[in-house]
């Protein structure tokens, strides 16, 4: 699976599990493709309207900030400081990291 594909797979999931269609999140990932979008929500200074719609269904699992940090292959992809600023942002809300 591709970084795009693992990104378009939360979309699909969101809307599917969590009953919440990301259409801006959609036409983010359609523009400027999996990698740009994460690196703009993760470097935004605020979290998204998805990422607080997520977290209010109880389901950061599916937010750019988890697929990037619960994957190892992908976070090559991103600076150090990406990564750190994606699990603050997540401790911030309370996630809890799978074992």
């Amino acid at each position: 699976m591709t970084f795009d594909q693992a990104m378009f797979s939360i979309y699909e999931r969101a809307k599917r599990e969590a009953s919440y269609n990301a259409s801006i999140f959609l036409r983010m990932l359609t523009d400027n493709g999996g990698i740009q979008t994460a690196r703009t929500l993760i470097n935004a200074t605020k979290p998204s309207d998805g990422y607080t719609a997520l977290y209010e269904k109880g389901r950061l699992d599916l937010t750019v900030e988890a697929l990037v940090l619960e994957n190892q292959i992908w976070h090559e992809l991103f600076t150090l400081d990406e990564l750190k600023r994606a699990k603050t942002r997540l401790q911030q809300y309370g996630y809890g990291f799978p074992a």
